[in-house]
């Protein structure tokens, strides 16, 4: 790859999306901010210029839905038939930019308050033991399907208020939405997405109108019974994007990453046996790996007005993707960026949550999570290793998140 020019490489190919890691390094060396000539969008790939990018809600706005609606088959007449059976998209919170972003976001901040998410610490050790249960004296098992994926997506769906015995639907509803918002799928596959999108909303919406008839403490209620600047209620279209959005964010890029740090451990012994031996660690290695893993790679944004970032002309309506993943191995912040550290003294300086005023609202409950998983993990069962039978280890292909697809590991049943 370092002899060929940038200029002939296709950011989206499989390949690369599969092993980002070449890809960024080249950007950050020869061009920080990088117009790819084929598709027009700006990559940002520097710890400074992905900073200057998103503290700057103003310039480089949130609001990219109608620059990417055509993309991968988002704009077919098929896709849209489908989506014509559900509610209209609207911006809430990922998708919104301050004011409007910060008064919707406020509407669910209770539940992710630090209070809030220490409550929770009891039922997530609860759960993760639980899990760890079903197959301790197995001597393997699948680490994303039976305990990394359950694991977040249980909470969230606790927390939400609905039964537990739906969690079958509720990851079919949150693969078609990483589907949507990746536009990796093909048209059979966003077609497929905009269905599950539909369901998901009738769903919620049936939920919503049982909450208004009975309240209880949880997220649907707190939703229902919330008013915008102290008025007028959410309708059912907004307080579908904002379900959606905690339902994705609350499960998708902690389980990910819960996944990519048991890999990052197994492949470094040295590393696993250093935090065995001191679980106090633990915090530190949450941030490592959120730092080496990075579950949101990129992120969408739109120049509002002609700027500039580190030099380089951005045009007004100029599409950028921010890339944290880049940002996160920057060697003028982290020494030795590509080493596995879990005693990595600056490794909280990570822009795996993002910055500024789309920081993301769930961190504490995910750093809760994956430090309880981890110590579960390494508390119960030990000789993990990756089973002899897995073959290669691959990620979804998808251009904003990365995960695994699976990992099948094996260890001493316990």
């Amino acid at each position: 790859m370092s002899a060929t020019p940038l200029s002939e490489f296709n950011p989206f190919d499989p390949a690369i999306l599969e092993d980002p890691f070449e890809w960024n390094r080249r950007l950050r060396e020869e061009a920080p901010v990088y117009r790819e000539p084929k598709t027009g969008i700006t990559f940002v790939s520097t710890y400074a210029a992905v900073t200057q990018v998103v503290r700057d809600h103003q310039t480089f706005s949130n609001r990219f839905g109608p620059a990417l609606a055509s993309g991968a088959g988002g704009g077919s007449p098929e896709v849209a038939a489908e989506l014509k059976k559900g509610w209209p998209p609207v911006d809430t919170m990922l998708t919104a930019d301050p004011p409007a972003q910060r008064r919707f976001r406020k509407l669910v901040n209770r539940a992710f308050l630090p209070r809030r998410v220490d409550g929770l610490t009891g039922r997530i050790t609860e759960l993760s033991h639980e899990l760890i249960d079903g197959f301790a004296a197995d001597g393997r098992c699948e680490l994303l399907s039976q305990y990394a994926g359950p694991l977040p997506l249980t909470v969230i769906a606790e927390q939400l208020g609905v039964p537990r015995e739906d969690l079958p639907l509720f990851r079919r509803f949150s693969d078609g939405f990483v589907a949507q918002l990746g536009q990796m799928a093909d048209a059979a596959g966003q077609v497929e997405a905009a269905k599950l999108i539909v369901e998901f909303q009738h769903y919620f919406a049936a939920k919503l109108e049982e909450r208004q008839r009975a309240p209880s403490d949880d997220i649907l209620s707190d939703i229902v019974n919330a008013r915008v600047e102290d008025e007028r209620p959410l309708d059912t279209a907004e307080s579908l994007s904002i379900l959606q959005q905690i339902l994705v964010a609350g499960n998708e890029t902690t389980a990910n990453a819960i996944t990519e740090g048991m890999w990052l451990l197994i492949t470094h012994p040295e590393a696993m046996a250093a935090v065995r031996a001191d679980p106090a660690l633990i915090p530190n290695l949450v941030e490592e790996v959120l730092r080496l893993a990075t579950p949101t790679q990129t992120m969408w944004r739109v120049a509002t007005r002609d700027t500039e970032v580190e030099g380089v002309a951005i045009p007004e309506g100029s599409v950028l993707m921010v890339r944290y993943a880049a940002a996160n191995r920057d060697p003028a912040v982290f020494e030795d960026p590509e080493r596995f550290d879990p005693a990595r003294d600056n490794a909280d300086q990570h822009l795996a949550f993002g910055l500024g005023a789309h920081f993301c609202l769930g961190a504490l409950l995910a750093r809760k999570e994956m430090q309880i998983a981890f110590s579960t993990l390494l508390e119960r069962i030990s000789g993990w290793q990756l089973a002899p039978d897995a073959g290669r280890l691959r990620h979804r292909p998808n251009v904003l998140l990365r995960g695994l697809e699976a990992l099948p590991l094996v260890f001493d049943p316990a």
